[in-house]
């Protein structure tokens, strides 16, 4: 049974445009480096004085959309807006029903040992501080991705039906930045700073109004109620997939 086709939505259409743009900055960050690489330089963002204008550029872009997060607006989604007081519209449900504080525990621990490692590598000059910057910079492609198209964190920990409802959506510019936190410099750490405000507000915020983050008190989370259709991309990949599962598999 073919999927009903959708138009893209304007929510839709904005994260593609994210996509870009972050992808566009990681190639531009990446060919750089491998430039300064081979002209045996010390190599990118090892002299922040000489490319001053692409950090100012990667602080700028992630700067301005962090800001856009510490109020409501519409060219987000209800995924990270669901923390705003506009955005309740009670089921008459009392009790909200929130996802498990052992599955988040578990994405936490994950991250925290995946940078661990990172930074590990760092400290042992494995890799460099324009690497580091490069991961952070992947990151951001990923987190577009996540939400597009497939979320190993809403996969095989959160077991959230969408990225509506899930409990750690507005963690994604901490985790994003996360190995800026190896990096003492005043555009890394004034963005991990950034990131760490919006986590601390979003899990304040949950503990205070739980009832605004969960479909069973906040009628704004309910399939019913999405004008989005963030899940449509993902839909149709898991379809194919599964129509087309035995020609992936090695005979």
């Amino acid at each position: 049974m073919n999927m009903k086709k959708r138009k893209l939505t304007p929510i839709c259409i904005l994260h593609y445009i994210k996509l870009s743009y972050r992808s566009l900055l990681l190639i531009l960050a990446g060919v750089l480096y491998v430039i300064g690489r081979i002209q045996n330089s010390e190599g990118l963002f090892l002299g922040y004085e000489h490319e001053y204008w692409l950090l100012g550029a990667i602080w700028l872009v992630y700067a301005v959309e962090m800001a856009f997060r510490f109020f409501p607006s519409k060219l987000e989604s209800m995924g990270c807006q669901k923390q705003f007081k506009r955005n309740y519209q009670p089921t008459g449900e009392e009790k909200p029903v929130l996802q498990s504080w052992k599955r988040t525990f578990a994405v936490a621990l994950a991250w925290f040992i995946l940078n661990g490692l990172i930074g590990l590598f760092y400290y042992l000059h494995i890799i460099d501080t324009g690497i580091l910057i490069l991961i952070s910079l992947a990151y951001g492609v990923c987190d577009m991705i996540c939400i597009l198209f497939f979320c190993p964190f809403q996969t095989w920990f959160m077991k959230n039906r969408c990225c509506t409802v899930c409990r750690i959506y507005n963690w994604d510019f901490a985790m994003m930045f996360t190995p800026f936190v190896f990096i003492p410099n005043p555009y890394a750490w004034s963005l991990l700073a950034m990131s760490l405000i919006l986590l601390l507000r979003w899990e304040i915020t949950l503990q205070r109004s739980p009832e605004r983050f969960s479909d069973r008190t906040n009628a704004c989370l309910s399939c019913q109620n999405c004008e989005e259709k963030l899940c449509h991309h993902k839909k149709q990949l898991r379809h194919f997939w599964k129509k087309n599962q035995s020609r992936f598999r090695f005979k």
